[in-house]
């Protein structure tokens, strides 16, 4: 079922039971699988039937049964970029915006609002509380859960814990190896810090200084929701979800 109202750019592909609603708008060379159902009303009671919409890039792949849904906001947009792989049963809520070359792995959930950077890896069953971000090249282990902000290359494990920084991610992005080198010392003296937060944010700004060090930076100094922490930094797992929500 197309509704009236979509455009649909040159060389998609759409298979057998598809719902693909009105406000919807599709770039070229999309692929869309059985059953996927895109643009439909937001899960948010607010939502009152307003028109809004959901704008999708470029050589897109949607597999069996993924969901996107449309704004909230009244002509907002739900946003998803270009080269991105979306796996069986994943879900994108309202008003969330996906990057380039993201990857969602079967079940992964998306809430309302939620920001994914580019080449994010988001593997099976892991949940993305609503206005949370995940960085640029993060990757969340099957079945984690992020209610506070993942920074950009590094790795979510269990519930707001992250393990290290993402090496064979950044390895396969070209990143040269001074960046690395340079972003785990970063790693080291913001995640496994034993002084302040914010000690440790302005030492960090004088003395990482390469793009990625920088934008890593840039991305802490950000947040609002807070940041997921070293999972040295926790004592018992229930620790994680303290002052989530």
């Amino acid at each position: 079922i197309v509704e009236s109202g979509v455009l649909i750019g040159p060389g998609c592909r759409i298979g057998p039971h598809v719902c693909i609603a009105s406000g919807v708008i599709l770039g070229a060379r999309n692929v869309i699988h059985a059953g996927c159902v895109i643009g439909d009303t937001p899960q948010d009671l607010k939502h009152k039937g307003q028109p809004s919409q959901v704008v999708i890039g470029d050589d897109n792949t949607f597999r069996e049964h993924v969901t996107i849904h449309r704004s909230a906001v009244p002509g907002g947009v739900t946003r998803v970029g270009s080269g991105n792989y979306l796996m069986a049963s994943s879900h994108v809520g309202h008003d969330a915006i996906l990057g380039d070359k993201v990857i969602l792995a079967n079940g992964a959930l998306l809430a309302g609002h939620a920001v994914v950077g580019d080449r994010a890896f988001i593997s099976g069953n892991c949940l993305v509380h609503q206005f949370t971000r995940v960085g640029t090249l993060a990757l969340m282990q099957g079945g984690s859960a992020i209610s506070k902000d993942l920074p950009p290359f590094t790795i979510a494990r269990g519930a707001n814990q992250i393990c290290g920084l993402n090496i064979v991610g950044l390895r396969r992005a070209g990143m040269l190896p001074e960046e690395r080198l340079e972003l785990k010392r970063l790693y080291r003296l913001l995640f496994r810090r034993t002084g302040g937060w914010s000690e440790a944010i302005a030492e960090a700004g004088a003395l990482c200084v390469r793009p990625p060090s920088q934008a890593l930076i840039a991305f802490l100094v950000q947040s609002k929701r807070g940041v997921c922490s070293d999972i040295s930094q926790f004592k018992s797992p229930d620790q994680a979800m303290d002052g989530a929500g």
